[in-house]
């Protein structure tokens, strides 16, 4: 079903009584081949509602959120950016913007994009917590949820993760660029970098045991890093231990911002399932990952 306060159906201007007919007919056709998925025969319908009238916002906002899905980036930025342009304030057109930025791991331009929406709505504020949480930005997310706390307005997930911040120290982090498991381990004990540490559970995922241990260790030193979590569930998944995988999933889903992430979250909480012997809930969640891949 089309969400309507989303996909806002463009007004009407300077056009025949004829040229409106096919104008609103493209559009609605776009916006049925974009439910379906059918990105690029949506961004053809677009190019003739822009023929029609050009310069049109809800057309360009379409055009990016169909651009988005076929993962161009440039062209979904481009096209938002114009829409903005006629609508600095559109609260739909700045969210889709974050969601942009996110997609080129442009963390920075995000959080600036979530404050604006912040100052237009402040029950916005949550997602700029979780995004200070994704930056590694740990005193801003906590000043924030303490913010929100005093507002009553903290959820409980965000509380879960306000207390394993604030409980454990978060330390320095370090890029290291080195694939020698043995080396990796060293340079671990020597300087707890979470960059070293996502090598070394890439480089653990057949071995269980290592893969438990260093998630676990992960999940302690590195309390907003959804990967560690994603780990452990997936050594928990392989010593059959299915209960404390999804237990380990549903905390750290919390964290979850990319979609990517949410997926690979989705595919190991189906496999949970799975091994528990619960088809309906295994299916349900890999139909989830199915519809963000898509």
């Amino acid at each position: 079903m089309t969400n309507f306060a989303q996909d806002s159906i463009p007004e009407k201007e300077d056009l025949t009584e004829e040229a409106e007919l096919k104008f609103q007919a493209y559009f609605f056709k776009a916006l049925s081949d974009k439910s379906i998925g059918n990105h690029q025969k949506a961004i053809e319908n677009l190019e003739s509602c822009n023929q029609l009238l050009a310069s049109n916002t809800a057309v360009y906002f379409e055009f990016s959120k169909n651009y988005l899905a076929l993962n161009n980036v440039n062209l979904a930025k481009e096209y938002i950016t114009r829409a903005l342009e006629q609508e600095p304030n559109n609260v739909w057109m700045l969210k889709h913007l974050v969601k942009v930025y996110q997609k080129e791991n442009n963390l920075n331009d995000a959080i600036l994009t979530q404050k604006k929406l912040v100052a237009i709505n402040p029950k916005e504020k949550p997602f700029l917590v979780r995004l200070y949480l994704y930056n590694r930005a740990y005193d801003k997310a906590i000043l924030l949820m303490e913010l929100l706390e005093n507002e009553n307005a903290l959820t409980a997930d965000l509380k879960r993760i306000k207390q394993r911040l604030n409980t454990r120290k978060v330390p320095e982090q370090k890029a290291v660029k080195l694939n020698d498991i043995s080396v990796l381990e060293k340079k671990f004990q020597q300087v707890k970098s979470y960059e070293t540490l996502k090598q070394i559970l890439k480089i653990s995922e057949s071995n269980t045991i290592n893969l438990l241990k260093y998630s676990e260790e992960g999940i302690s030193l590195f309390p907003a890093q959804p990967l560690v979590y994603l780990m452990k569930a997936r050594a928990l998944n392989n010593q059959k231990m299915y209960k404390k995988a999804l237990s380990t999933l549903n905390n750290g889903i919390d964290f979850v911002i990319e979609e990517e992430m949410e997926v690979d979250f989705y595919i190991e909480m189906a496999n949970s399932y799975k091994g528990l012997g619960n088809k309906n809930e295994e299916n349900k969640y890999l139909q989830k990952a199915k519809q963000l891949k898509s």
